[in-house]
């Protein structure tokens, strides 16, 4: 499709007999802010480094902007922009001064510092030395530094890493800002929380593979509240309404189930009653994001 910048098919990594990444499909569109979603250790940052070329796929093969990277990869690379781990600066130099040296190092236009100090708000900083600067100030520098070629793809890997909660929104505003220009931004993070205040678009990652790729929004309409039913005899409910065809989970000493329609939860406590067992609680309970991000990654089964 025009639309994707970056596709991949079946991508793999093994290492030693341990696969790190196996058969990932993304599918990352022009202007938007991709959410790629896991657990520490699930796969990301492997991902990423096959992205950008640091380290060859054991299987599978990578198109950006409509091109292969294993036949255009100088090409590619020089319409990325990334930051990937923490930013490393020469503490001695200012801000200023550190962009200047990639500056020259990539024979970019004079005004580009300029331009990405102000996009990152470190314009009034530039001239102290980086190394007074704070974590928030390095990582935004390290953006700003990524930013310098003016990239149509922005790769970030895990960038509110280590922030503390101010830190946090200045870069989260820093994101969702980027795309009014055209740019893509795909970012890495194991904070669903951080995903579902930026991204548009969402990939959850487990174990190496692939187990959700859709809207942020699909992700949220998942959140469809569940009945939680407290009975008398967990076991004997629950054989009783799986033989009527209903989808039941029995846990935590309740029978959890999946509507919660009045008429739906009138009718399981007439099932329930007229058998003989005594019906205690019968709630509604609403889910969050962060619930759904659990039972996804608790499955290995694909959406």
């Amino acid at each position: 499709m025009k639309n994707q910048i970056v596709v991949t098919n079946e991508l793999t990594k093994k290492y030693k007999g341990h696969t790190s990444v196996e058969g990932v499909n993304l599918r990352i569109e022009r202007g938007q802010i991709y959410g790629f979603l896991g657990p520490n250790g699930a796969g990301k940052t492997t991902t990423i480094r096959m992205l950008l070329g640091l380290i060859k796929p054991t299987k599978g093969n990578i198109e950006i902007f409509g091109q292969s990277l294993e036949k255009d990869r100088l090409q590619i690379l020089q319409r990325i922009g990334s930051l990937v781990e923490s930013p490393t600066f020469y503490g001695n130099l200012t801000g200023r001064e550190n962009l200047e040296a990639v500056r020259r190092l990539r024979n970019l236009p004079e005004n580009s510092v300029d331009e990405v100090l102000d996009v990152v708000r470190l314009t009034k900083s530039a001239n102290r030395l980086t190394k007074e600067y704070s974590l928030g100030m390095k990582q935004r520098l390290g953006i700003a530094t990524a930013l310098l070629s003016k990239p149509d793809l922005l790769i970030l890997d895990e960038p509110t890493n280590g922030l503390d909660p101010s830190g946090i929104q200045e870069i989260r505003e820093l994101i969702k800002k980027l795309p009014e220009s055209g740019m893509s931004v795909l970012l890495s993070s194991h904070l669903l929380s951080e995903i579902d205040q930026m991204a548009t678009q969402v990939g959850i990652i487990n174990c190496g593979k692939m187990i959700f790729q859709d809207s942020i929004e699909q992700l949220r309409r998942k959140r469809k509240p569940l009945l939680k039913v407290g009975v008398s005899d967990l076991v004997e409910a629950n054989t009783l309404l799986k033989g009527k065809g209903l989808k039941t989970d029995l846990q935590k000493d309740f029978l959890w189930l999946h509507q919660t329609e009045p008429e739906f939860v009138s009718e399981i406590n007439s099932i329930l009653v007229h058998s003989g067992l005594s019906v205690y609680r019968l709630e509604e309970v609403k889910r969050t994001l962060e619930d759904i991000f659990l039972e996804l990654i608790g499955s290995e089964k694909s959406l």
